[in-house]
């Protein structure tokens, strides 16, 4: 029999508590309202809200961070059922990167040079080290338990990808919180804080998705 069959084979006879479909769709809704409503809470949005709204830097963040959240979102709804393709879904990673590469170059295309190294390094480092974990907290936690009710193949991998849609949830609140709007500030702060959730994802999966 092949390792495949066999995986397909344990799958249907493990008892299903709650189809992994419902689940993670439980868990993406749930992941924001608690993001979200910590993010309210404790942080809120930056002063000059209304000033940052009509410039493209500002709102540019977001398509970055939802491109993000939205594919490993749907790359979760993948990964948690055994022999589902994934193929298409990790290429669709590429997105967010993709975008703010381009970004970049724009930025550098209209910006001094020697103006690139301050906006790379900007002001809130620390906090966008801090806070992006912080809020991924909540919806990592919701997207482990749902992923639970499935049978992930690689659970490490699975973890994984449960942080990186738990910082981008997590990216986007705080992102409006954020007065550096440069993208190099983006290009450098922000997938270091993303990086840290998925490492942390990707270790909780290997215990907590083992099967």
């Amino acid at each position: 029999m092949k390792t495949d069959d066999l995986i397909n084979l344990l799958a249907q006879d493990a008892p299903v508590r709650v189809r992994i479909g419902k689940a993670l769709t439980m868990a993406v809704i749930a992941g924001i309202l608690i993001a979200g409503g910590l993010f309210f809470v404790m942080i809120g949005f930056r002063a000059d809200i209304d000033t940052a709204m009509e410039t493209v830097r500002f709102l540019f963040k977001f398509v970055v961070t939802i491109a993000l959240a939205v594919t490993a979102c749907a790359l979760v709804f993948r990964i948690g059922r055994p022999g589902a393709s994934l193929r298409l879904w990790g290429w669709l990673l590429l997105a967010a990167p993709i975008l703010l590469l381009a970004a970049v170059v724009a930025e550098l295309a209209v910006m001094p040079a020697d103006s690139w190294s301050a906006r790379m390094i900007g002001h809130n480092a620390r906090f966008c080290l801090t806070l992006i974990p912080l809020l991924s907290i909540g919806p990592l936690a919701c997207f482990l338990f749902a992923l639970r009710q499935g049978a992930p193949e690689r659970p490490g991998v699975a973890g994984a990808v449960a942080g990186l849609a738990a910082s981008g949830i997590a990216a986007t609140f705080y992102a409006s919180n954020c007065t550096d709007d440069s993208p190099l500030f983006v290009l450098l702060w922000y997938p270091i804080a993303i990086a840290i959730v998925t490492g942390i994802g990707y270790v909780l999966g290997r215990r907590l998705l083992r099967w």
